[in-house]
């Protein structure tokens, strides 16, 4: 069999208060603990509806102060704060005592285990699917920024003969149940329906809490590694004084160095080079003239001396004028 602890009640004194705070011996004791579970138990019948997250107790020699933590103020108040002195009334008749009653607001009930169960069986109730309740329940609280989460539903689910358990854990983050310093919310409720009464438990993880001694220690030491005069790695031993803080060292002065601007003289802006001189073309060769054969009769008559040019016929008076 497995020896499970309620995870508020293994926390006490380490990062959660108690939740009944007063003190008595003998049989007073017993009867105020007694008191206390009838005093709760009739709360939480009477604000069924109004989304009671916790209830705390606070005696003192004639006055018991109740804290009452909901998401819906507004309910427990009521029209012109008719619910709370009805409901205080009831108290006083259970307790014969002089009662305060306070009412304070759950700001975000997405991450408030006994809520998330509350709202499961009240889903379970209405013939919802569990595992559809199961899964809105911890989009929901994921999206919220819970750190890791799980929901555990025992009973005859969906109207099974023979009973049986589902657990549903969220897909990323973790929910360590053994670190003590881890801020863990535990809720359980019971859901009442025709086939049964079906359990809920949801645990929810918020992230780790140091306390008030083990914070201390890591303050020092994280000061300790940041001290320039002792080496982070080494330890003081117990009793021994701490070591002397380095004295400040004056910073050397430093000598002034003046340095005069010279003048210097732009440089002369390169000449532009001139443009290259276009190419020669090439020149054609002239094409070879082929000198005509002359025929074999000029060539006879080129070696005879020219004829005296013929006068021009014309009339016989004029040669002889």
């Amino acid at each position: 069999m497995g020896q499970k602890v309620h995870p508020y009640g293994m926390r006490l004194g380490i990062i959660r208060p108690w939740l009944s705070r007063w003190f008595a011996e003998d049989v007073r004791y017993r009867d105020q603990v007694i008191e206390d579970s009838r005093l709760r138990r009739l709360i939480r019948e009477r604000l069924r509806n109004a989304a009671v997250s916790q209830i705390a107790i606070e005696r003192t020699a004639d006055t018991v102060t109740v804290i009452i933590n909901t998401a819906k103020p507004g309910v427990v108040i009521g029209r012109s704060g008719s619910g709370v002195e009805r409901l205080n009334k009831e108290i006083e008749q259970l307790l014969h005592r002089k009662v305060h009653l306070t009412v304070e607001e759950v700001k975000r009930p997405e991450l408030d285990a006994q809520l998330v169960a509350d709202s499961i069986a009240n889903q379970i109730e209405r013939r919802i699917s569990f595992r559809r309740a199961m899964r809105q329940a911890m989009q929901r609280t994921i999206k919220a920024g819970a750190e890791g989460l799980k929901i555990k539903v025992s009973g005859r689910l969906g109207g099974a003969e023979i009973a049986h358990s589902e657990t549903a854990k969220s897909p990323t983050g973790r929910v360590p149940l053994h670190t003590l310093r881890a801020d863990i919310d535990y809720g359980l409720a019971a859901a009442r329906t025709s086939h049964g009464n079906i359990g809920v438990k949801v645990w929810i993880y918020k992230g780790e809490i140091l306390p008030d001694r083990r914070r201390k220690q890591f303050e020092e030491a994280r000061d300790r590694a940041e001290t320039p005069g002792e080496p982070a790695g080494r330890r003081r031993r117990r009793g021994a004084a701490p070591a002397p803080a380095p004295e400040p060292v004056a910073p050397e002065p430093v000598e002034e160095v003046v340095v005069e601007a010279l003048a210097v003289e732009p440089a002369p802006e390169p000449e532009p080079e001139p443009a290259p001189a276009p190419e020669p073309e090439p020149e054609l060769a002239p094409a070879p003239v082929e000198q005509e054969s002359e025929p074999l009769a000029d060539i006879a008559t080129a070696d005879e001396p020219p004829a005296a040019a013929e006068a021009p016929e014309g009339d016989d008076n004029d040669v002889d004028a």
